[in-house]
């Protein structure tokens, strides 16, 4: 038996798999964000342990039996998260999200400190990553800085309370900007940029590998006969390509939840940073991956049902199982900046193109393709970084939408899979690290390919409209900045 734990942004979530790879129970234990100042997006650390610990005594009660003979633990979850420790391990602040926008200007400070940043990272410095969290805390909060002697992610917080070592894996390390992605080790040059070193930062293992064990007195809470091992896990977005099996190069997916993410699977460090891409490590050894990373996705379409008092199935009723052409209207979704390919944290949204013939339906379907079209950006981004795909799986919560993918496959030109349990997310990838880690099997044996449903082609007139409205879309870019910067 394996449990996988999602150390997410609005939930703790855990999974317990056997060993055909069934899950066979769930929990979740929802978490809330604190946003002190406008941008702002913070989390207490506590609150992220305390609802691990009620997500593995759910499980217990579920299954008592199974989860005494658990042989491994994996942590997925939310990544560049700065959980800022004292030498005592305890918490000096609460944490510092990766959707938190306060440190624009440290992110041109630390390209000034350190020139090869990028060639090293191999990502720009965008501010929801977290070395440019730590140059803000040391110019805004120096006595919290002086007194910080370890920075951990937040799953590596999590595995830190269960094992009481602090270990960190490569897929989640990339987003630091601390990380020789290339080298799959810490660069000391951009630890100095931000005044701090290798003292700082915890002990780096492949996620695939064991990190520690479980603490004996957690292990007896939960009733498990040996403790078990917890694996390094992996970073959300590399948890979820670890559950879907993509670990092979040309593998690619579209996740379609709070924020998007265009992933490619890649057997070498490819860095094309202008393009706004990242390039991080996979959470096994020797395998990178590039993304395209949108701000809103799901919660696009979840801001506009709030909006207009209906749930997002309600709204997505009329629309039917396909669009038989784009809206009339332009919907741009930076309704919390963008990453892929602007990185600007001042952009935001907009309708365009509104009349009095445009309908809530209307709406609702510009919606979508304002996120469809904002896919279509990373897709030319990752083009541009020498990475073509051929299809691609999707997942997330938008994934449960026909319509909606069908408008991705359409505006995206490339056949999209809609897959088995496509929202199973980062916690079942990090019970698959957590077997891989007990057991030694190879990935290629354990990440097997969930069971394709449905493959949906774009259609070629479709295909064209979409072509013709993404290029309006884009043209849109600049004059909105000009608004709302």
């Amino acid at each position: 038996m394996f449990v996988g734990l999602d150390i997410g942004t609005s939930a703790i979530k855990a999974v317990l798999v056997d060993e055909t790879q069934t899950v066979l129970a769930t929990a979740e234990v929802p978490l809330s964000v604190s946003r002190p100042q406008p941008g702002d997006s913070e989390q207490n650390p506590e609150d992220w342990w305390q609802a691990t610990l009620a997500s593995l005594d759910q499980l217990k009660a579920l299954r008592p039996a199974e989860i005494a003979a658990v042989k491994g633990i994996g942590l997925s979850g939310q990544m560049h998260g700065a959980v800022l420790l004292d030498a005592a391990g305890a918490v000096l602040r609460p944490a510092i999200l990766w959707n938190d926008g306060r440190s624009a200007a440290e992110c041109v400070e630390l390209k000034a400190a350190f020139p090869r940043l990028h060639e090293v990272a191999g990502n720009l410095a965008f501010p929801g990553f977290t070395a440019p969290k730590l140059l803000w805390v040391r110019k805004h909060e120096p006595d919290i800085f002086v007194r910080t002697a370890k920075v951990l992610l937040p799953k590596a917080y999590v595995g830190y309370r269960l094992t009481g070592e602090m270990v960190e894996e490569m897929s989640d390390a990339s987003g630091t900007l601390w990380l020789d992605v290339g080298k799959r080790d810490w660069s000391d040059e951009a630890l100095a940029a931000t005044g701090l070193d290798r003292s700082h930062m915890p002990r780096l293992v492949e996620g695939s590998a064991v990190a520690a064990r479980i603490k004996p007195e957690l292990a007896a809470r939960w009733g498990m006969a040996t403790p078990p091992v917890l694996a390094g896990g992996a970073g959300d977005n590399a948890a979820g390509a670890i559950g879907l099996g993509a670990i092979h190069a040309g593998d690619a997916f579209v996740s379609l939840g709070t924020s998007g993410v265009l992933w490619a699977t890649t057997d070498r460090f490819a860095p094309n940073p202008e393009s706004s891409v990242h390039a991080f490590c996979h959470a096994i050894p020797a395998t990178w991956h590039q993304m395209g990373v949108i701000l809103s996705a799901a919660s696009a379409l979840g801001w506009w049902a709030q909006t207009e008092g209906i749930s997002p199935g309600d709204l997505l009723k009329p629309l039917g199982e396909a669009p038989v052409a784009p809206s009339r209207a332009i919907f741009l979704p930076y309704l919390s900046g963008e990453r892929t390919p602007h990185n600007d944290t001042a952009i935001r949204g907009a309708f365009i193109g509104l009349d009095h013939e445009t309908t809530r339906e209307g709406l609702t379907q510009a919606v979508l393709e304002g996120v469809a079209f904002a896919f279509k950006d990373c897709l030319d981004a990752l083009a541009a970084a020498g990475t073509t795909l051929a299809s691609a799986d999707i997942i997330g919560g938008g994934s449960r939408s026909r319509f909606w993918t069908a408008v991705i496959a359409n505006v995206l030109g490339l056949p999209i899979n809609r897959i088995e349990d496509g929202e199973r997310g980062g916690a079942f990838g990090a019970a698959r690290l957590a077997r891989m880690a007990a057991t030694g099997e190879s990935p290629a044996a354990i990440c097997l390919p969930p069971r394709r449903i449905e493959t949906i082609a774009p259609t070629p007139a479709l295909q064209q409209a979409y072509a013709e409205r993404h290029a309006r879309f884009r043209a849109l870019y600049p004059a909105l900045k000009g608004v709302t910067s």
